[in-house]
C-alpha cells in the first residue's frame, strides 16, 4: 500500500540510495559542460554600466568524448559465442535493438559524464522481445554498498502531462536490489506539480495500469550492467562511480573557453572603423531641394566625431586583430587537454581561420591514444560480456505467451565469449601489411589469419586467395615449379595434386 505522506524533494532523499551529493553535483556540472551551457560574461562598458553577454565557447568536452568513443568502438566489432544457440539468440537481440550503432552513440556521453548503465527487459507489448534500456550517469543512483562493485541501483524515468490547467511531473523510480539471492525490481511512482521536486509517492495506476510494484528474477548477477571509463575516481576515491573526461581538466577547459571568447570579442570589436566629422553625417539638400547624405545609413563603418575635425579628413581607427597570438595560445591549451585526457599530441588543432579540426590521420599503435583505448577496452569487454549473460539469463527466466522460456540453451561463461574490437582506425593498409608480413615471416602468425586481417576478408576467402596465389606461382615461376616438381615428367594432374596438397597446409 502506498503511503501518502511519503515525499521526496530529491532522488538523493530516498532511504535506499547511497550517493554523495558532491558526486551528484559533479555529474550535473559535467552534463552542463557537455551540453555547452556556460554562465554569461559580465562586464562594464565604456560608461561603467554593467552588461551581460553570451560566452562564446568551444565544446571540447563533447569533442574529446566523441574522439574517445570513435576510437574505442565501432560497428566492425565482432562478438563470437562458442554456443551456437546462444550466439544466434544474441545476434537477433542485437539486431532488433540496433545495438552496435546505439552503443557507439551512448559511448560519447559515457566518456563525458563518467558512466552508462544498460539493462535488458522483456517488451511484452512487442511480442516478448528483449529490449535494452539505457541510463546515463545523471540518471543512475547506486544503492548502499560496502564495496566498489555496484549490485543495486535506482533509475528514475521522468514524464509530465497536463491535468486540468496544471502541468504535473511524474518520476517512476525503478529500484534493483538483491533479496534472497534473487534480483528484486521495485517500481515506485512520485507525483509533483514542481519540475525540480520529486514529490509524493502515488499508486502506479496514475500512469500505468499494467505495471506491478515488484518483480523477482532468478539470475546470477544484476540485470543492469554499468560501464565507466578506465580512469580511477580520484575526486571521490570511495565512490563506485566513474569520472568523465572533464573532471580532471576543468581549468584547461575554462582557459580554452575564456581565450576563445576573448578572441571572438576582439574580432567583433576589431571591425574596421573610420572617424569622420559629424558634419559629414548630416543630411543636406541639393539645388533641387532633395536630401543628400554622404554615407549609407545601413553601414556602421563610420563614426561621427564632434569638434574641429576637418570635414574632408577620414581617420582609420581600426586596430590589428591578434589572431595569431590567440590561435597559438588555444593550441597550447589543446596540447594540455590532450595530455590530461590521454589523447595523442596533435589530436586537436585550430587552423589559421579559427576552425577547430580533429586529426584524421592514422594513429600508430605506439601512440598515447592507442594506449588509452587499450585501457578502455578492458572495461568495455567486461561490460559487453556481462550484458550478454544477463540478457540470456533474463530470457531463460521469462516464459512467453506459449508457456515456453524465451531462451532454452546453455548460458555461456565469460571465457566462452570472444570480442574482437576492430583496430582499423589505428593502422593504414601499408602499415598493417608490414606488421603482419613480419609476423608471418617470424612464424608468429598463420598466413591465412594475416590475409584476413590485412584485407578484411573471411577465412574462406583468405584460403581461396592462398590457393590462387600458389597456382600462379606454379604456373609462372619456373624456380618455384622445379622446387615442388622433381622431374619434368609430371603432368597437369600431378601439378594440380601438389597444388591441392599445399592448399591443405
Amino acid at each position: 500500500m502506498v503511503g501518502n505522506t511519503e515525499e521526496l524533494k530529491s532522488i538523493l532523499d530516498h532511504p535506499k540510495i547511497d550517493m554523495n551529493k558532491k558526486e551528484h553535483d559533479r555529474i550535473q556540472q559535467s552534463l552542463k559542460l557537455y551540453r555547452g551551457r556556460h554562465a554569461k560574461v559580465v562586464y562594464f562598458n565604456s560608461k561603467r554600466q554593467r552588461r551581460e553577454r553570451d560566452r562564446k565557447t568551444i565544446n571540447m568536452t563533447k569533442k574529446v568524448a566523441n574522439k574517445l568513443a570513435s576510437v574505442t568502438f565501432n560497428e566492425k566489432c565482432k562478438i563470437d559465442i562458442s554456443n551456437d544457440v546462444a550466439a544466434g539468440f544474441m545476434a537477433q537481440v542485437f539486431e532488433q535493438n540496433d545495438f552496435y550503432k546505439t552503443f557507439r552513440k551512448y559511448l560519447e556521453p559515457m566518456f563525458a559524464l563518467g558512466g552508462l548503465a544498460v539493462r535488458p527487459y522483456v517488451d511484452v507489448a512487442d511480442g516478448y522481445k528483449i529490449k535494452f534500456s539505457w541510463a546515463l550517469a545523471d540518471s543512475f543512483f547506486p544503492l548502499a554498498s560496502t564495496t566498489g562493485e555496484i549490485k543495486g541501483c535506482a533509475i528514475p524515468f521522468r514524464s509530465s502531462k497536463m491535468e486540468g490547467k496544471t502541468r504535473i511531473f511524474y518520476t517512476l523510480l525503478e529500484i534493483h536490489e538483491w533479496v534472497d539471492n534473487k534480483v528484486q525490481i521495485t517500481n515506485e511512482l512520485y507525483r509533483s506539480d514542481k519540475e525540480n521536486v520529486i514529490g509524493k509517492r502515488v499508486p502506479l495506476s496514475y500512469i500505468r495500469e499494467d505495471l506491478s510494484e515488484t518483480a523477482t528474477v532468478n539470475v546470477s548477477a544484476p540485470l543492469f550492467n554499468y560501464l565507466k571509463p578506465a580512469e580511477f575516481n580520484n575526486i571521490n576515491p570511495d565512490s563506485p562511480l566513474g569520472v568523465g573526461v572533464a573532471d580532471n581538466a576543468w581549468d584547461t577547459l575554462e582557459q580554452i573557453n575564456e581565450t576563445y571568447d576573448q578572441f571572438f570579442w576582439e574580432v567583433k570589436m576589431g571591425r574596421r572603423k573610420i572617424a569622420v566629422s559629424d558634419k559629414m553625417m548630416k543630411v543636406t539638400l541639393d539645388n533641387d531641394g532633395r536630401p543628400v547624405q554622404a554615407f549609407d545609413d545601413d553601414t556602421d563603418l563610420f563614426i561621427a566625431l564632434k569638434g574641429e575635425m576637418d570635414e574632408t579628413l577620414l581617420k582609420d581607427l581600426t586596430s590589428d586583430i591578434r589572431a595569431e597570438q590567440y590561435i597559438a595560445t588555444i593550441n597550447k591549451f589543446f596540447a594540455i587537454l590532450e595530455m590530461e585526457t590521454g589523447l595523442s599530441s596533435g589530436t586537436f588543432k585550430m587552423d589559421d581561420n579559427g576552425v577547430v579540426k580533429t586529426a584524421t590521420e592514422v594513429v600508430s599503435e605506439d601512440s598515447e591514444t592507442f594506449r588509452t583505448r587499450a585501457d578502455q577496452l578492458i572495461n568495455v569487454e567486461d561490460f559487453l560480456k556481462g550484458l550478454i549473460i544477463s540478457t540470456l539469463e533474463l530470457a531463460a527466466a521469462t516464459t512467453g505467451p506459449d508457456s515456453k522460456q524465451l531462451f532454452t540453451g546453455n548460458i555461456p561463461t565469460y571465457s566462452e565469449i570472444d570480442i574482437n574490437f576492430d583496430d582499423g582506425v589505428f593502422t593504414d593498409k601499408t602499415t598493417k601489411l608490414e606488421h603482419y608480413s613480419k609476423m608471418v615471416d617470424a612464424g608468429l602468425m598463420p598466413r591465412n589469419i594475416a590475409i584476413q586481417r590485412v584485407a578484411e576478408v573471411t577465412e574462406d576467402t583468405a584460403r581461396e586467395w592462398q590457393l590462387m596465389m600458389r597456382r600462379e606461382q606454379i604456373q609462372f615461376n619456373p624456380e618455384y615449379r622445379q622446387s615442388i616438381i622433381p622431374t619434368a615428367l609430371f603432368g597437369r594432374e600431378q601439378v594440380r595434386a601438389i597444388d591441392e596438397e599445399l592448399g591443405d597446409e
